[in-house]
């Protein structure tokens, strides 16, 4: 990587950030990581109009997989923090900045940054898997 573009760094490392919280959540099958090359494909153009995105593109690219996740099968990733009520999936904040964090909206906490979720789910993927959706049979955690 040492002739990368300052933008190939940044989108290099933001894939890598979303593909660590994918694997400690035990989610990181090849369908999975083909969303994850897509909102890094989607995010080269942003970036490369908008340059000084660079630093928002880890939050992005979470934000991206997140929402492609949800179509196909669950919320993702399920909140560590709230044992109890309807499993729930954390959120990226800020939605447009540095940064980026996974946060409890209902409890109203930092869970982990983005690239960060492998000590809050212990690598066991329990709830850092699938939460309802569409995917029943994906072989993933319901």
């Amino acid at each position: 990587m040492d002739h990368a573009t300052p933008l190939e760094q940044a989108l290099h490392a933001a894939r890598a950030l979303v593909l660590a919280d994918l694997v400690a959540g035990e989610v990181a099958e090849a369908d999975v990581v083909s969303l994850v090359e897509d909102a890094v494909t989607h995010r080269r153009w942003w970036v490369e109009e908008w340059p000084d995105g660079a630093d928002f593109l880890a939050g992005l690219v979470a934000q991206d997989v997140k929402d492609a996740l949800l179509e196909k099968y669950g919320r993702w990733p399920l909140c560590p923090v709230c044992g109890h009520g309807e499993p729930h999936a954390l959120d990226v904040e800020p939605e447009l900045g540095p940064d980026p964090m996974w946060v409890c909206s209902e409890a109203g906490v930092r869970v982990a940054p983005v690239g960060g979720l492998g000590p809050v789910l212990g690598g066991s993927g329990g709830s850092g898997g699938f939460g309802s959706g569409s995917g029943s049979g994906s072989g993933f955690g319901e």
